[in-house]
């Protein structure tokens, strides 16, 4: 008894163009051709072939099934491998799921850490806020990330903090400094009680990656006019003391 390749493929319950691409691979024995020139196939091409398949049901890609060889062994080893790699896809996912019930049910933003997006949505950050946080999530290490997602979670009272969001690009000289004023003593005592949000010690890159990422990331979020206020205001927190 022979089978012919249309034959076999729906014994091995795959298609014509697999069992093909297997011959072309050296995944599958080419097997002897009668005078008319059709294939015909015997039971080890269809055991074989129910191999390849059962392997790929599993998971395995065909340079894996190559490795294994043709040996009909029990390939304990690269079982236990896969079954390994699919419980870390398994628990992926499962954060996936959480983190999309999070998503869904807070209608909280997709571009900030799982940790951060409950916090962020109870903040009511601005857009640009928003961004500004998304970006130091990716440049400081987890300390600091626990200090942020902290101060987004129970945030102090802020002095202006619609004023500042809402600052037109062209506001004068004096509502600039007149902001500032108000806000040098808020960032101050901020920095103060949370010294842990300028620790970039466990960062995974240079400070001074850091801070270049950090003056890019205000540039491009924040008007003139904010970036003056923001300016004056780290010049009034590291200004010398007055004398009294």
């Amino acid at each position: 008894m022979a089978w012919s390749t249309r034959e076999i493929a729906e014994l091995a319950g795959t298609s014509l163009r697999a069992v093909r691409h297997y011959h072309e691979i050296g995944l599958l024995d080419e097997p002897e051709r009668l005078p008319n020139g059709y294939k015909q196939y015997g039971v080890a091409h269809l055991v074989r072939l129910l191999r390849i398949k059962r392997l790929v049901d599993l998971g395995f890609s065909l340079p894996q099934i190559a490795e294994m060889g043709e040996a009909d062994g029990h390939p304990e080893q690269a079982l236990r491998t896969l079954d390994a790699e699919l419980a870390a896809t398994i628990e992926r996912l499962r954060r996936i799921r959480a983190e999309l019930a999070l998503i869904l049910s807070e209608s909280a933003p997709t571009d900030l850490p799982p940790e951060f997006a409950q916090a962020a949505t109870d903040s009511r950050l601005s857009g640009a806020d928003r961004s500004f946080v998304a970006v130091m999530a990716r440049l400081v290490g987890p300390r600091t990330l626990h200090a942020y997602n902290d101060l987004l979670r129970d945030p102090p009272p802020g002095p202006a903090g619609p004023e500042f969001d809402d600052l037109p690009a062209d506001a004068d000289e004096e509502t600039r400094i007149a902001l500032a004023e108000r806000l040098a003593p808020y960032a101050s005592e901020l920095h103060e009680q949370r010294p842990e949000l300028n620790d970039f010690a466990d960062a995974p890159h240079t400070e001074d990656f850091i801070q270049r990422s950090i003056g890019q990331a205000l540039r491009d979020l924040y008007n003139p006019a904010q970036l003056d206020v923001l300016r004056r205001v780290h010049d009034m927190m590291n200004a010398p003391p007055r004398p009294d």
